[in-house]
């Protein structure tokens, strides 16, 4: 059975539309996957899916997750091998390693249609896009002056492209990585090294 994970919008951030762990994994079963986990609490769910067209079942889970956040939910989904491309890519070579800095990858519900020049530098946001292949964006975020926060690129992103987005730290993307790894593993398929 293919792999997949499900990257959800706007769940568990800042209070917003709080859903625990195992009704999110049950969702999903109830929906027919298989080897449901979840990574972390932002809405990250890995698992296969059986059959020949994963449609319909995505479909099962977008309504299952409307019932359960009583609202509706964007979802991002992504097959193994692409997050495994991503990691792969090694899309943060070159980029100094920066003790105010954090590394993140947005996942686009599509690809762009209008293309921008990058990177993208955002002073207000402490922000910058370095760069966007195919349905992933890659950024940098610093702390903003003044501020003990940092900047969060996904509405930037958003509002550049004009594309819902989901964003996730790197060091998130490379566990979701791992535990596909895992489960390619114990399934007989040719897992691989993640790249830190």
């Amino acid at each position: 059975m293919p792999a997949f994970v499900a990257f959800l919008r706007a769940i568990n951030v800042s209070g917003h539309a709080v859903v625990k762990m195992d009704r999110l994994q049950r969702a999903f079963s109830e929906a027919g996957c298989a080897e449901v986990r979840t990574v972390i609490q932002s809405g990250n769910v890995v698992f296969h899916a059986p059959g020949s067209s994963p449609a319909g079942l995505f479909q099962r889970v977008r309504e299952n997750l409307r019932l359960l956040a009583d609202q509706e939910v964007t979802i991002m989904f992504r097959k193994g091998p692409e997050i495994d491309r991503v990691v792969r890519s090694r899309p943060f070579d070159g980029v100094p390693h920066e003790a105010d800095a954090k590394w993140y990858v947005s996942f686009l519900l599509s690809k762009p249609k209008v293309s921008l020049r990058l990177p993208l530098v955002y002073q207000k946001e402490a922000v910058e896009v370095l760069r966007v292949s195919g349905r992933e964006a890659f950024a940098v975020s610093r702390r903003i002056p003044g501020k003990a926060m940092y900047g969060f690129p996904n509405s930037v992103i958003e509002k550049e492209f004009g594309i819902p987005a989901t964003t996730r730290n790197w060091s998130t993307v490379v566990k979701v990585s791992e535990l596909l790894s895992g489960l390619a593993g114990a399934t007989g398929a040719k897992g691989g090294e993640v790249w830190r």
